[in-house]
């Protein structure tokens, strides 16, 4: 173990280290993202681009009825109300083919990169 001389934490060693560590956690959070697509008219809006592992989707149900985002892999599905929103983590990358169990012609496909 090194000591250093108290004069050393005073001109400014201890901020820099306890800066850099806040510092980490800060830029870890800002990459990640949340979206939002639509769900109106009984078809999907257009869904946003850009999107990567660890973003997340705010699905927003604008019509009467309620719809899924079901993904043909059968990695999710996620039910929403009528004027209700739902959220999808984005945990995985890949080309996702969705689509509503109640309504045949809603069917989309995103891309989440890593």
């Amino acid at each position: 173990m090194v000591r250093l001389p108290v004069e050393c934490f005073r001109t400014g060693m201890t901020l820099a280290i306890v800066a850099s560590a806040a510092i980490v956690p800060v830029g870890a959070a800002a990459r990640a993202a949340d979206h939002v697509a639509t769900m109106a008219n009984m078809a999907y809006g257009p869904l946003p681009t850009g999107m990567k592992i660890g973003d997340t989707i705010t699905w927003v149900n604008k019509d009467s009825v309620p719809h899924t985002v079901t993904a043909r892999d059968h990695s999710f599905d996620l039910r929403v109300g009528p004027g209700q929103k739902g959220r999808l983590s984005l945990t995985k990358a890949g080309t996702f083919q969705v689509y509503c169990i109640y309504h045949a012609p809603m069917r989309a496909s995103f891309t989440v990169s890593r």
